[in-house]
């Protein structure tokens, strides 16, 4: 988390921000990675960045499990034990796990499980909901694009809205003082797609990515099959 120290130190403002609906909880999030992954989707993440308030609904999410897990997940970051750079994905739930990938794009997870056991949940698209026009100028291109351009995918989302390690791995999504936090505004969600994993050459049969059915910003929506699944 000690790059989200400059952010607790008086980068970031302490005023707590009011948001539509209500937060989540701690709770929420301290289950495995397969169960709270499906139950994020449609859920909101809000940056309060210092262009103004960038938000997205979550459509499509993928689980990465602990060691503790048996068999362990070979594809997670965990999966050969803590380190100065997974760290966060060990402490509490809830928290920003923000990496990077080429060198130059950002990936972002949500902490799982209770600390101490890692799990984490992979963001890999939004349906913008704030600021499109601000995501578009963050990603360099024209402002009244499909939405899809704009927050498809991991890196993309990211740079959509203008989220990197340095300035957000370690942040407290569920602290109302946060730049960064999730919460929920009542959209209903009854059924998910479930399907393998992608983008990874490891434990690639795991059903493991949810995602919201006919949803356009989904990674590859026309050609997306798996599994719908009741929410109970």
């Amino acid at each position: 988390m000690e790059d989200s120290q400059q952010v607790r130190d008086g980068k970031a403002s302490r005023r707590p921000r009011r948001l539509p609906g209500r937060p989540l909880t701690r709770a929420f999030f301290e289950a495995p990675p397969e169960q709270v992954a499906p139950r994020l989707l449609g859920k909101v993440l809000a940056h309060f960045s210092p262009s103004g308030l960038v938000a997205g609904r979550i459509v499509e999410v993928e689980a990465y499990l602990g060691p503790h897990n048996e068999p362990p997940d070979p594809a997670a970051h965990s999966y050969r034990g803590p380190t100065p750079r997974n760290r966060v994905i060990f402490g509490p739930a809830g928290y920003a796990y923000v990496y990077s990938i080429y060198g130059r794009y950002f990936c972002m997870n949500i902490s799982c499980e209770i600390e101490g056991q890692a799990g984490c949940v992979l963001l890999r698209a939004l349906e913008p909901v704030a600021r499109a026009d601000q995501m578009a100028l963050n990603r360099g291109l024209e402002p009244g694009g499909l939405d899809r351009l704009l927050t498809s995918g991991p890196s993309r989302l990211c740079q959509a809205l203008g989220l990197t390690r340095v300035d957000h791995n370690g942040l407290d999504l569920l602290d109302p003082a946060s730049p960064l936090q999730v919460y929920d505004d009542g959209y209903p969600v009854k059924e998910v797609l479930v399907t393998a994993r992608i983008g990874i050459h490891v434990a690639v049969d795991l059903p493991l990515r949810f995602a919201l059915p006919g949803h356009p910003c989904v990674s590859g929506a026309k050609n997306l099959k798996g599994v719908r699944v009741l929410l109970a």
